[in-house]
């Protein structure tokens, strides 16, 4: 007969779903929704592009609001991945974790499941898991947000630049699928989101 598992073998494998399940949590933390009931008490899922991110909240709550907003959601995605790292997790647990804070994000269980695009949480787990390559798109995408004062323009650049920049450096192709796919879960998202507001017509 086969061995009972132990309590310390029961504890190692539920570990990992602990932290995933953190890492979630931590992304469902909803930074704009609480914004938006403090600075003017309107739910910011109702106002603008009735988006939960910081680009609404910076144009409906004011910079300071907006900006305050995407480091705490890109902080979310960030701390996420280094409380992984710092259990010494294993490494795809850790990129699940990442992805978890998004999810958690963009589908947040506090407030009905309808969060915001996981622009700034997707930016805060990349900052940890590729942070040279990420230090090195950020400059454009800067500039292009700067100069054109369009975010869109900006993300596209950072997210379809960032999987070219991971291969020249020579990062492994689990690394560039990552950097591929969770700005694909954005894209989900911002379709399932839009196509939820266009209107039907017989």
């Amino acid at each position: 007969m086969g061995s009972s598992p132990t309590p310390g073998t029961i504890k190692n494998k539920m570990m990992p779903w602990l932290v995933i399940l953190l890492g979630y949590l931590l992304g469902a933390i909803p930074t704009g929704y609480l914004a938006g009931h403090m600075v003017r008490h309107v739910d910011i899922r109702q106002v603008g592009d009735l988006n939960m991110g910081a680009a609404n909240a910076y144009r409906q709550l004011g910079p300071k609001t907006g900006v305050i907003v995407g480091l705490v959601d890109a902080g979310k995605g960030a701390l996420a991945v280094l409380i992984a790292q710092a259990w010494n997790m294993p490494f795809y647990t850790i990129l699940l974790v990442g992805t978890a804070a998004v999810i958690g994000h963009n589908w947040p269980l506090f407030i009905g499941f309808r969060g915001g695009r996981g622009v700034s949480t997707t930016i805060g787990v990349f900052l940890v898991v590729l942070t040279k390559p990420m230090l090195l798109v950020a400059g454009p995408a800067i500039l292009a947000l700067l100069i054109k004062r369009n975010v869109t323009l900006a993300c596209a650049i950072l997210f379809i630049s960032l999987p070219l920049v991971c291969w020249w450096l020579g990062n492994s192709a689990l690394m560039v699928s990552y950097s591929i796919a969770l700005p694909g879960l954005i894209g989900i998202t911002t379709f399932i989101r839009t196509r939820r507001r266009v209107p039907r017509h017989a």
